[in-house]
């Protein structure tokens, strides 16, 4: 008899842990509420993770067998409960961050000193840190070069769930309510969790926008993301399980063309342009799984990043640090219908559009010149998907303060940007309603606009709370300073 312990992996197909510690005998499935990782959480994911371990139980349920679930700290736990089920191993899959591996370790001491044996996987990521690294054996700063490695390994196949005589007869406790947990339930609407809902979406992904990701994912009512990356998050499907959709994807295509030739030269040869950019559709999207796991490694080497810059500078950066300038980008009031757009998205949905979250978050860094760290927490309450690794790159990169981030110089023009992602206007009027009855001009020169004009067009929208040429200049000043540039002249 043997545990496995659900963390980060709430699903059963395509679970390596739970296909190594099946395939060596029955399997008692646990999961531990952990008050030290609930410290970190906030009410969107723990809503989405408690609608996901509903589901996971009641597949172990239907499956003569049923989810153990327990409050306290794993490394007393874990013991207690394979004594209880006279178990001799328990398995679980990696998790890379500091508070992770920290955990983990205690908990192999401690069974350890229990004398139950223990097996830790690696699952969540096709490439385990360490595996893809510089011809020095050093781990990739750059991610380029790290790509290029990564796209050429193998992946491994999805792992099949475990059949029904794997599982231990067990029957378990009920779920927590979120209110038991200590959390309320989150004012955004989270969405569907679980197995089945996540390959829904991955299956409406493939089936069509994968094939236009790399000319829409930019465009935030184009609908041409996964909309994955919550279910990543918490392992409710599987990579392997994705990768391989993506490959299908990409093989649809090129059997499409490898048909008989239907029609004149001309229009044969359009038939290829369409297929090779389908092809390289589907391989941009594959890169973005790529920079997942490019942060994962990043991470892994260097946990430290979480709270510190990854990049070193001379002198420490003079962040202004308005705390009602924060206020008004936390609450989407900024004055700049682009970035409260993505502001107000945020706390409708727990989630924000990709494109957006790299808008907001070059605004609050370098038109408000706000720490980075502040962005990175406000993201850590809200949002379903948040990620240590994925979102301490995104933000580091933002504030070029990360590795292979943007240069300082590059300082995102926020109506410029409003403009070419949202030309008409759709997705800022979707979220601020106070711009609904104007015109996509008006609201992309709102910064431009007298008081009158402002007043007249939508009296309950705010001014601009800053202007961005002179935030701009007060940016690479900043910068500069830090990087010693200025003692030079």
């Amino acid at each position: 008899m043997q545990l496995h312990w659900h963390r980060r992996d709430l699903r059963v197909a395509d679970n390596r842990g739970l296909a190594m510690a099946a395939e060596a005998g029955t399997v008692v499935p646990v999961f531990v509420f952990d008050d030290e990782i609930l410290a970190h959480a906030a009410s969107p994911r723990v809503r989405f993770m408690l609608d996901a371990l509903a589901e996971l139980r009641a597949w172990y349920r239907d499956h003569g067998s049923d989810l153990l679930v327990a409050h306290g700290d794993p490394k007393e736990v874990l013991p207690e409960l394979a004594d209880e089920y006279d178990a001799d191993r328990v398995v679980w899959n990696k998790d890379y961050s500091g508070l992770a591996r920290h955990r983990d370790a205690a908990v192999r001491r401690a069974l350890d000193e229990a004398g139950v044996g223990r097996d830790v996987v690696h699952d969540a990521i096709h490439h385990e840190p360490g595996s893809i690294t510089t011809n020095d054996g050093e781990p990739y700063a750059v991610y380029t070069y790290f790509w290029k490695k990564w796209r050429k390994r193998e992946k491994e196949s999805p792992y099949d769930a475990p059949d029904a005589d794997r599982l231990a007869d067990v029957s378990g406790d009920e779920l927590p309510s979120i209110d038991e947990l200590g959390f309320d339930e989150p004012d955004a609407d989270v969405q569907s969790a679980g197995t089945a809902a996540a390959r829904k979406r991955l299956d409406a992904f493939c089936d069509d926008a994968i094939y236009r990701y790399d000319e829409d994912r930019d465009y935030p009512t184009r609908d041409a993301t996964s909309r994955l990356s919550t279910d990543l998050k918490f392992g409710t499907i599987g990579i392997r399980e994705v990768y391989r959709a993506t490959e299908e994807a990409k093989a649809a295509v090129a059997d499409e063309s490898d048909g008989e030739p239907d029609g004149d030269e001309e229009d044969a040869e359009s038939d290829d342009e369409t297929t090779n950019d389908d092809v390289e559709s589907v391989e941009e999207f594959q890169s973005q799984l790529a920079w997942r796991e490019f942060y994962t490694h990043v991470l892994f080497f260097n946990p430290e990043v979480v709270s510190q810059n990854y990049k070193e500078y001379d002198h420490d950066i003079e962040w202004r640090n308005d705390a009602d300038e924060l206020q008004a980008w936390k609450e989407g009031k900024t004055g700049y219908p682009i970035v409260d757009a993505g502001m107000r998205q945020l706390r409708e949905e727990a989630y924000m559009h990709n494109r957006m979250r790299m808008v907001v978050a070059s605004f609050l860094t370098k038109d408000l010149l706000v720490d980075w760290r502040e962005g990175y927490a406000h993201f850590c309450e809200h949002l379903a998907d948040h990620d240590t690794a994925n979102d301490n790159g995104g933000w580091q990169w933002a504030a070029s303060t990360g590795t292979d981030a943007q240069p300082y110089f590059r300082i995102f023009n926020p109506m410029t940007q409003g403009e070419r992602y949202d030309a008409d206007a759709e997705y800022i009027k979707q979220y601020v309603p106070e711009l609904a009855e104007a015109t996509a001009d008006t609201i992309h020169e709102w910064h431009e606009l007298s008081e009158m004009e402002r007043e007249r067009v939508a009296p309950e929208y705010p001014e601009p709370i800053v202007d961005h040429s002179e935030r701009r200049e007060q940016a690479l000043s900043m910068y500069k300073r830090a990087r010693g540039d200025e003692e030079d002249e």
